[in-house]
């Protein structure tokens, strides 16, 4: 996004935060293809046959950012940080929903007339991560926000040191040590 097209993203952010409902609905239009783009990478990672789309994805994490009275978003970075956020927890929900018993716990839907191969993550891998990262933000809340900032944020490691104040050769360490402990704990919870 260049620099001219943040400076209204930025002023509309910051009077959604004091309350302007107008500047609220003015600013979805504004981010709606970024917020689009990020959902549309977070849902071509799982299984096919999902019934959440990116355009649901990108209102409801809309709704759940924007609808709050007082969101106190610290600019741009912040906002779309917030909504990965926001992101992730729709499809953790989502992954809990396809894994609950009465709707056939890990049981897959398969259509007869075309056999699909799964190459994303199962609900349960969602589900692990998730957990794995609730884990590691309650151990280190930096490091979970490297991670919602660089994987569901999708934000460059520039963009994430500058976010966080961090040299970019201390994001880099910290966000190959995270990488390296969710893999980790994700497969010690597999053997469980």
């Amino acid at each position: 996004m260049s620099a001219d097209s943040e400076k209204p993203i930025t002023r509309l952010l910051h009077a959604t935060a004091t309350g302007d409902r107008d500047a609220a609905k003015d600013l979805l239009p504004l981010v709606y293809a970024q917020l689009r783009s990020l959902a549309g990478a977070r849902l071509a990672e799982l299984p096919p046959g999902q019934t959440l789309q990116p355009t649901a994805l990108v209102h409801e994490a809309y709704l759940r950012v924007a609808g709050k009275e007082d969101p106190g978003w610290d600019g741009r970075r912040h906002f779309f940080a917030a909504a990965a956020r926001a992101m992730r927890d729709i499809l953790v929900d989502e992954a809990r929903r396809k894994t609950a018993i009465k709707r056939g716990g890990g049981r897959q839907r398969e259509d007869l007339d075309e056999a699909k191969v799964s190459w994303g993550p199962a609900p349960e891998d969602v589900l692990a991560v998730h957990e794995a990262l609730e884990r590691l933000e309650a151990e280190d809340p930096l490091k979970g926000q490297i991670v919602n900032l660089r994987y569901f944020a999708q934000l460059s490691a520039q963009e994430t040191a500058a976010a966080l104040g961090l040299s970019i050769t201390t994001l880099r360490r910290e966000w190959l040590y995270v990488r390296a402990w969710l893999e980790r704990e994700v497969r010690e919870r597999a053997r469980e």
